[in-house]
């Protein structure tokens, strides 16, 4: 197998979760995804170029890339800090619930943030000026966008402590509810020009806070921002209520409420109820123009990276 065809592997969440650090693994994940492009109909999407612009009159010759110009027969130029295409944010969920992990191996918040880290990781690459923001209660981390390979590095280690220390608290006794829809607002105002917001988050609140939600989302887009919301879940459990067939004590890990179930009497109605939800605000994210895409913790990180770049190839 060649190193090219190796780098698929890591597309894998598990394969990608057994490497040693966030910077090898945002590393390893974009590279696998560029093989695919590069296999799959969508080799149209410039990544590997994504350096680099096209040569104008006036440009200086000190910065053509001889080897580029070798591989294509046209001129391109290396862009430069200043020349970034694009600010964006990624927002990551840090709440109690996306601690889960029933039946997967990761949580949704290790998922989460592995998949932040591969996007921040491309972003750098398209030359994208890149941020970070964690929120639980509300917004509890900011880092502000910018496009260097040191920056990233920074982020990326902050991305890992963020993971870490939110997993390491998982016994304590921290309980509280998400406000995703106070920290979204708050992100809204902390954002000053127009960027590119993405929320990565199990949107694990109560029926009425969802729509206090899609009112925020709705404030980011009236600020001029574009959003894309990836809702993070574990879907064998969270989706198809696939629990043993025995009675069971469920509790809620924000609130620590206790509710005693046989999961097969309830499976079918919550499985509709499930569905019903997700459909209503996948719904609702179109009607304000927010793109929304659910992601199971057991997918490949290709399919969410191939929607951030659709998203992104609309707005440069």
């Amino acid at each position: 197998m060649s190193s090219r065809d190796n780098s698929l592997q890591y597309l894998d969440p598990v394969v990608a979760s057994r490497l040693d650090n966030m910077e090898l693994r945002a590393r390893l994940i974009v590279e696998g995804f560029i093989t695919g492009l590069h296999r799959s109909p969508y080799h149209g999407f410039s990544v590997e170029f994504a350096e680099h612009r096209p040569y104008h009159p006036g440009d200086e010759l000190r910065h053509i890339d001889w080897k580029v110009y070798a591989k294509t027969d046209r001129y391109y130029v290396k862009q430069y800090e200043e020349e970034t295409n694009l600010r964006s944010y990624v927002v990551l969920d840090t709440s109690p619930s996306m601690r889960y992990r029933r039946a997967a191996e990761l949580s949704k918040l290790q998922y989460g943030a592995h998949l932040a880290a591969a996007l921040h990781y491309l972003m750098v690459k398209q030359r994208d000026a890149s941020g970070l923001m964690g929120f639980d209660e509300d917004v509890h981390t900011a880092l502000p966008p910018k496009s260097t390979r040191r920056y990233l590095r920074q982020l990326l280690l902050r991305l890992e402590r963020l993971a870490a220390d939110a997993e390491g608290d998982a016994d304590g006794e921290d309980e509280h509810r998400t406000s995703a829809a106070a920290a979204i607002d708050e992100v809204a105002e902390r954002i000053g020009r127009r960027a590119f917001v993405v929320v990565i988050t199990d949107l694990f609140e109560n029926v009425a806070a969802h729509d206090d939600l899609l009112k925020a989302l709705r404030h980011l887009r009236h600020r001029g921002h574009e959003v894309l919301v990836f809702h993070v879940l574990e879907a064998e459990t969270e989706r198809q209520f696939q629990f043993p067939d025995v009675p069971m004590v469920f509790r809620d890990v924000e609130t620590g409420e206790e509710m005693s179930v046989q999961p097969a009497q309830l499976r079918e109605n919550y499985a509709e109820a499930a569905r019903h939800f997700a459909e209503r605000f996948r719904r609702r994210c179109r009607e304000h123009d927010v793109a929304y895409v659910e992601m199971d913790t057991a997918q490949p990180y290709d399919t969410a990276l191939l929607e951030y770049l659709n998203k992104r190839r609309k707005l440069v």
